[in-house]
């Protein structure tokens, strides 16, 4: 197994650390979107098709999605955060490895995202604002939405060094 460097970026720290990436016998991995960029609806895939499951107040500032038969601690298929052009809802790619991970607790319960770089503009430092503020509305649409105190939390972001 080998092990790459990541960066790991914390509020008021930088310093490298290792991080290995085992995803055993999903080579290519195929990673569908579900929200495109700059969308303020967030999409779910349903047997149906895309099907609306909230209006956040923040648009996506990349593209959102999903690993295709993965499942996470959250029951779901594993996030993905894609960060490149804008794609269209329902776009596939596929990819060996990620670049990095989004550290999230959604509902009191483990919900990272990996990152997939394409090209283009990337900031760990708008990334995590994004993320701080998602965590919040969400601690809100729990209390709204389903009459619940949940714990939301952004953690932290962990990027491979890219050349």
């Amino acid at each position: 197994m080998a092990e790459k460097v990541w960066k790991k970026i914390k509020p008021g720290r930088n310093f490298k650390q290792p991080f290995v990436t085992v995803q055993a016998g999903l080579f290519p991995m195929k990673i569908i979107i579900e929200t495109p960029k700059y969308s303020f609806w967030k999409y779910n895939r349903t047997e149906k098709g895309y099907e609306k499951a909230f209006f956040s107040p923040l648009p996506t500032i990349f593209n959102y999605g999903f690993v295709e038969g993965t499942e996470g601690a959250d029951g779901m298929e594993e996030d993905v955060v894609v960060l490149g052009p804008r794609l269209p809802r329902g776009s596939t790619l596929k990819r060996d490895s990620f670049d990095g991970i989004v550290k999230f607790l959604d509902d009191s319960i483990r919900d990272d995202k990996k990152i997939v770089y394409i090209s283009g503009f990337r900031s760990p430092v708008l990334l995590a604002y994004y993320f701080r503020l998602y965590a919040l509305f969400k601690v809100f649409l729990y209390a709204f939405r389903e009459r619940k105190i949940s714990t939301c939390r952004f953690e932290g972001i962990e990027f491979r060094k890219l050349n």
